[in-house]
């Protein structure tokens, strides 16, 4: 059975480790995303410390990284579609996924508050749809698509227009970096322009460095054990220091770091993402779990629907599988919020249901779906 398209996706002409390396931060970013679902509908979930420990020890670069792969592309699609298409191309893969999926996972959450309260809450009012736009961290994880949509395109006005160079913009991004810590030390409110100015630094690295990670004759040297033990050594290193000083009790949580000692988050953000990059360079030179590939490939999709899908996922699992073992939960949660959007999104291309997440209809893709059994008994994966 192959309802992942993997045939299609693992024929075309890729990056291979950048969908590597997408497939292994949606997977991290839906570990905590699971956490989050099962947080307060598992009495016990405390008692398994571990599997909170693990959720603290690989944040902090997870997001950072997808701000950098966004921005290793810019220049190319710059160069070849020019920036009246570039920024549709923005507004048809992230403006539009983060309006119609925002809306629906909004709407759900009214619903439920018609049902379990008299009155709606602030949080989940019908105010909280203007807040995708304005003010997007309290609509929970779509600030991200908020974030990457508006820093793309500022990004390529100042690059196109105004011919700012990627040296220039990273130094920008610094310096927008430390208005954003200046934000988060004292608490200030600035809506999206904090998650704006906090991760425009990251895409314009990725822009900076493009050349180099995305030339072919350099990947046996990125794909060298040499460089990845001395990124890992350095990488369990500061992971421990910043799940330890996360893990203490305060408000903040997980973001302790990120929030009250940013420039020690963005360290520990540079060296996670070039540890992961590394390893993504080294699962492309020995072929290893090409499913990660499939998982890379659709990212933004899962992203856009991975905590609806979770959600139901626990309801299933717990109220009516009545499965109340925690860390056969928590597996069974988090695989469901990475697969079943990957399903669920090639369903919908193969029987025209593609507006869910572009306005544009992908014509090559559906064409080849609506050719293909993808619910044949065979799968591609390796």
């Amino acid at each position: 059975m192959d309802p992942f398209n993997s045939k299609y996706i693992l024929n075309e002409k890729r990056w291979l480790w950048v969908d590597y390396d997408k497939g292994i931060s949606i997977m991290l970013v839906g570990y905590g995303h699971c956490l989050s679902a099962l947080q307060g509908h598992v009495t016990n979930l405390h008692d398994y410390t571990i599997f909170n420990y693990i959720g603290t020890f690989f944040y902090g670069f997870r997001m950072p990284l997808f701000f950098i792969v966004s921005g290793l592309l810019v220049g190319r699609s710059l160069n070849k579609k020019g920036l009246n298409n570039y920024i549709g191309d923005r507004t048809n893969n992230i403006l539009y996924p983060l309006l119609v999926w925002g809306i629906i996972e909004i709407t759900f959450q009214i619903i439920a508050a018609r049902y379990t309260h008299f009155t709606f809450h602030e949080n989940v009012s019908f105010w909280k749809y203007l807040k995708l736009l304005a003010n997007p961290r309290e609509t929970g994880h779509f600030w991200y698509l908020n974030a990457l949509f508006c820093i793309g395109v500022i990004y390529a006005c100042l690059k196109s227009r105004l011919r700012l160079g990627a040296l220039f913009q990273v130094i920008l991004g610094l310096a927008l970096f430390a208005e954003s810590a200046f934000i988060h030390i004292y608490d200030i409110q600035a809506g999206f322009l904090t998650d704006i100015f906090e991760y425009y630094f990251f895409f314009a690295l990725g822009d900076l460095i493009s050349n180099v990670m995305l030339d072919e004759k350099n990947i046996s040297r990125f794909s060298s054990l040499k460089i990845f033990f001395p990124l890992l050594a350095a990488f369990v290193i500061i992971q421990y220091f910043f799940t330890e000083i996360n893990l203490r009790p305060s408000a903040y949580g997980d973001r302790f770091v990120e929030q009250k000692m940013p420039f020690f988050f963005l360290g520990e953000a540079l060296v996670g993402c070039a540890t992961s990059v590394s390893f993504s360079f080294l699962l492309q030179k020995y072929k290893l779990f090409t499913w990660i590939r499939i998982v890379g490939f659709h990212s933004l999709f899962i992203y856009c629907m991975q905590i609806i899908v979770m959600t139901f996922a626990r309801i299933f699992f717990q109220s009516l599988l009545h499965v109340s073992y925690t860390p056969a939960l928590i597996i069974l949660v988090w695989s469901s919020g990475i697969f079943l959007p990957i399903i669920f999104y090639n369903f919908c291309l193969k029987y025209n249901l593609w507006w869910l997440y572009t306005f544009r209809k992908p014509e090559k893709q559906v064409e080849y779906l609506r050719k293909t059994n993808i619910f044949s008994f065979k799968t591609h994966f390796q």
